[in-house]
């Protein structure tokens, strides 16, 4: 069975597959330049967690197998994907004629990488082949000379000889070098994070920078801890009617006494199980951009998921939320996209398409505060159904038409 049709079809029976099975059920089976074997293989990377990919890298980076390096460079430039860069793959093997890198990643803020994945680096690698490479690119004006660069992924952590070797070229100032275990870390780091600040200051570690002076490493350090700990913080939440910004999910009730938690790996949880339901229901699988904005492959379905737990107090409503500016962005970026309200204690979410939910901000009450403006999101119980509080309008916004279950 071809592979993309497996993986619609049964995608947890696939994803029991190791990846030499994956392979094998890719095409016709070979992997080579140009092949369905390939097509099918890199459609599919693009659809999995990157959890999956981590694992994947790994048993290429143990077990030895046929055709496991043409694997590893088609895993490792999916992580260029999920850093938002735009990534051109390379060829398998070189040809007479063609320009031999493994990947080409720009990112979002115009800088051009030249990528060397390498399973190990027991072996010397020719810097100045990498940098024709470079050099190539230029000369065919697919990338500019400034700002472009070189990096280079390695299999494993080790790496003093390949390093001393860089340092002592003329090639020093325009290479890179990065672990693959370090790659995925930094991915994952940005698929936790709420800022898209955070993504741009990961992609800086990418380039060379000289770093006499480390303001800027302490820039990058500290922009990434701040956001993550953020996204990491439990989940305050009170009973009142009063309400303060709670991070990408709720807006909460906020009293002085009482204080309870929600934590943040079983609201985490729940968006993954949401994501799972809608995902399933749109007939297609959505990625992880951020904490809580995913999207496919294609990037034509988008998701902005937030999560809330059941307030029970009196004259209370019964889930509260924020709906951020950014998000609004992300969403109308894509035709088919959607707000989903989580709820902990119900097998139900609520996926309102962004097309109805745009008009509806208008009658919602906003807070601006540390420069920041977001959206309150309320809903309440109304005649035994849920519905949507628009607080300057007599009209009502009913969810039970937008329920997607859980179960």
């Amino acid at each position: 069975m071809p592979l993309i049709s497996f993986w619609t079809s049964e995608p947890d029976a696939v994803g029991q597959l190791s990846v030499e099975q994956v392979v094998a059920t890719a095409g016709d089976g070979n992997l080579k330049d140009g092949s369905l074997c390939s097509t099918e293989l890199r459609e599919y990377v693009r659809q999995i967690p990157t959890a999956k990919i981590a694992s994947y890298i790994e048993h290429c980076l143990n077990t030895s197998f046929n055709r496991g390096g043409m694997v590893l460079q088609d895993l490792i430039n999916e992580l260029g994907r999920r850093l938002e860069y735009e990534v051109t793959n390379g060829r398998y093997q070189g040809i007479s004629g063609a320009i031999g890198y493994d990947g080409l990643w720009v990112s979002p803020e115009g800088q051009a990488i030249v990528v060397e994945i390498k399973t190990t680096d027991a072996y010397r690698i020719s810097l100045d082949t990498i940098a024709r490479y470079r050099d190539q690119l230029i000369s065919a004006g697919k990338i500019r000379a400034t700002p472009s660069s070189v990096l280079i992924v390695v299999g494993r952590q080790d790496t003093g000889e390949l390093e001393a070797q860089i340092r002592g070229s003329r090639h020093a100032w325009d290479v890179r070098l990065v672990s693959a275990e370090a790659l995925i870390k930094l991915t994952q780091l940005k698929e936790n994070s709420d800022s898209s600040e955070t993504g741009r200051k990961i992609r800086s570690l990418l380039t060379p920078v000289e770093y006499t002076r480390v303001d800027r490493m302490v820039d990058i350090m500290f922009t990434t801890a701040a956001d993550i700990e953020s996204a990491a913080s439990p989940r305050l939440e009170e009973t009142s009617s009063a309400t303060e910004p709670l991070g990408a999910d709720e807006a909460r009730p906020v009293e002085s006494t009482d204080w309870q938690f929600t934590d943040s790996k079983l609201l985490q949880a729940k968006r993954d199980q949401i994501i799972a339901a809608l995902s399933h229901r749109e007939s297609t699988h959505l990625i992880r951009k951020s904490r809580a904005l995913f999207w496919s492959a294609a990037k034509d379905v988008r998701a902005a998921c937030a999560i809330s737990k059941r307030y029970t107090g009196p004259n209370q409503n019964r889930y509260w939320y924020a709906f951020h500016p950014q998000w609004d962005e992300f969403l109308t970026e894509a035709q088919q996209s959607f707000f989903v309200l989580g709820c902990m204690d119900l097998d139900i979410a609520f996926a309102i398409p962004h097309r109805l939910l745009k008009p509806a901000l208008l009658y919602l009450n906003t807070t601006t505060r540390d420069g920041g403006t977001y959206w309150h999101i309320h809903i309440r119980e109304r005649d035994g159904e849920l519905e949507l509080v628009l607080p300057n309008t007599s009209e009502r916004f009913p969810l039970g038409r937008f329920a997607v279950n859980l179960t």
